[in-house]
């Protein structure tokens, strides 16, 4: 009897009008920290995961298990109060925009249903992991520039270009370019993973396409990236900076990004409808 009673007073449940008010605190808070940045892509990836984890969360929400502890809601408030000390101060970009969402998520999931319970919002948690990788960081730790400038050299050769590559330069009769790390592509590499990973967690896939859609995510970035830096290789040979600065940080540099994000969607959805396909076939038989 008095174990029972020890496990009513541990036990707190949250209500949750109140979860619902945290964590749309915490969302329109980064979001609008992100909007005061230069981070187009950012604020794309972080407005569709949040409206992912929505979703995952509504379809569920009759299944949740909405209780936590003394412990485990004290750690997930520290944490939420962490995120909201910290967003006091940034005033432009910063990396812990990034992380932010990760650590708010994991405090709620926290205080809402404590450390017994945490393994019912994996897919949530696991979305907001592919927010937190700095791209800037990550060119650095892993440069992939002088393989950039292969591809691209490849690319304006078979093109019919005299086309040649010393290290991370391109150089073309009229002009040459430099690829930087940050050029190199990681970042439009990065973003399009984290799509296909929210393609795996929202939607049901063979163990191959598991392997297949991250995989196409990466060669989709690299490729396309390639062949915009082979665009500005010859834009800085035969064309003005005008148009260089255009391509190159300009609208026209979205159109490569939003180019990407469309091979990847449209390859995700032909699978999809191909798994349709084949359930269909298999109940007919």
């Amino acid at each position: 009897m008095k174990k029972l009673q020890l496990s009513s007073v541990a036990s707190i449940k949250v209500p949750e009008i109140l979860l619902l008010g945290i964590g749309a605190c915490l969302v329109a808070i980064n979001l609008t920290l992100i909007s005061r940045t230069s981070q187009s892509d950012l604020f794309t990836s972080s407005m569709l995961f949040y409206l992912a984890i929505v979703v995952l969360i509504w379809i569920k929400r009759q299944e949740l298990r909405l209780e936590s502890d003394m412990v485990s809601s004290l750690f997930g408030a520290m944490f939420i109060i962490l995120v909201l000390i910290r967003s006091l101060v940034i005033s432009g970009y910063d990396p812990f925009l990034r992380i932010a969402p990760l650590i708010s998520g994991f405090g709620l999931a926290l205080f809402a249903s404590g450390c017994l319970h945490l393994r019912q919002f994996w897919r949530e948690l696991s979305i907001l992991c592919f927010l937190a990788p700095s791209p800037g960081a990550l060119a650095f730790l892993l440069d992939i520039s002088k393989q950039t400038a292969q591809f691209a050299t490849f690319l304006l050769w078979n093109l019919g270009f005299d086309a040649s590559r010393q290290g991370v330069y391109v150089h073309l009769p009229g002009g040459s370019i430099e690829v930087y790390p940050g050029c190199s592509g990681i970042e439009s590499m990065l973003h399009l993973v984290g799509l296909a990973a929210l393609f795996l967690v929202m939607f049901p896939t063979t163990r191959f396409q598991k392997i297949l859609i991250p995989t196409a995510a990466l060669s989709i970035g690299f490729c396309v990236n390639g062949t915009r830096v082979a665009l500005m290789a010859i834009l800085a040979a035969y064309s003005s900076q005008k148009s260089l600065n255009y391509w190159h940080v300009g609208q026209g540099s979205l159109i490569f990004s939003l180019f990407s994000v469309l091979l990847l969607v449209v390859l995700c959805f032909y699978l999809l409808q191909q798994n349709d396909v084949d359930i269909k076939q298999s109940m007919q038989q």
